[in-house]
């Protein structure tokens, strides 16, 4: 008698199997894809437990578990995720947006006029440049990154979410930026040092684009990079504005110190973990 799988069996046997291949949230992730191939909500599977699926079902099923199973992450898998709300496709061309940089987004939003200049440095996905161009209607963006592939989904991302005619994508490397002035220069850069690469997770490592988190050999030539250019670009009270690694809060903050901004300061995540570093331009 062929074997009847049921959502609840299916589930169950895949929150073990993932969990046994060391991935973390295994039940979450079943579900979560589980979701996707019968097109329901979470709570849709748990008011169709007893459901059994079909062999086309299963067969998509297994080809996504199969792809978590070696660590590739859920967001690729799926296509998309969330940020400040919003929805974002994503795709091994950019690095998945994280929770954490949301605190690089309230500082800007702190200090961004209502009609001022941004500019968002390795724009990766748009996260950073959507989410202020959808908070700041007045505002002009202008959102570079060096990967061609990286702008085509930041542009998809843009068009998404209603914003693309006030963002101004352009494929342009860190050491020459362009030339503002802005009001607020916003960066989450590459920051992980070369000899902690190997040790990242496997989805990180093995699947997100290197290009987007290898930082040099103490995680800091990005921040170096941004620093020394920051004054020349910035207007009088602008501000510069990153997102930082652990441990790096200290050397960032010395590094805007030395290249004259001002009011330099550092802001924690929800974690309690020194997430955003920021100084302005002098007035005068």
């Amino acid at each position: 008698m062929k074997e009847t799988w049921t959502v609840l069996k299916v589930l169950q046997w895949t929150a073990g199997y993932l969990k046994d291949k060391d991935v973390e949230n295994a039940r979450l992730d079943a579900e979560l894809l589980l979701a996707e191939v019968l097109d329901l909500d979470r709570i849709g599977l748990y008011l169709n437990y007893d459901r059994p699926l079909n062999a086309v079902e299963l067969n998509a099923y297994r080809q996504m578990v199969g792809r978590r199973s070696r660590r590739e992450p859920l967001q690729y898998i799926l296509g998309r995720t969330e940020f400040w709300s919003l929805p974002f496709a994503v795709n091994p061309a950019v690095l998945i947006p994280r929770s954490d940089t949301e605190i690089l987004v309230e500082e800007a939003l702190a200090r961004a006029p209502a009609e001022g200049m941004i500019l968002d440095v390795g724009t990766g996905s748009g996260a950073i440049a959507v989410a202020l161009a959808h908070e700041l209607a007045g505002a002009r963006v202008v959102a570079i990154d060096t990967s061609a592939a990286a702008l085509e989904v930041a542009t998809e991302n843009a068009e998404h979410n209603g914003v693309a005619g006030r963002i101004d994508f352009r494929q342009l490397d860190l050491a020459g930026l362009p030339p503002g002035p802005f009001d607020l220069i916003v960066a989450n850069p590459p920051y992980i040092p070369t000899a902690d690469l190997a040790g990242l997770m496997p989805e990180v490592r093995d699947f997100e684009p290197a290009s987007a988190l290898a930082g040099g050999s103490d995680g800091l030539d990005c921040y170096r990079l941004l620093a020394e250019q920051a004054a020349g670009h910035l207007v009088p009270g602008g501000w510069l504005l990153v997102e930082v690694g652990i441990g790096q809060a200290s050397p960032v903050r010395e590094l805007f110190e030395q290249v004259g901004l001002r009011e330099v300061f550092c802001r924690d995540d929800y974690g309690g973990i020194p997430r955003v570093v920021g100084g302005c331009r002098q007035e005068f």
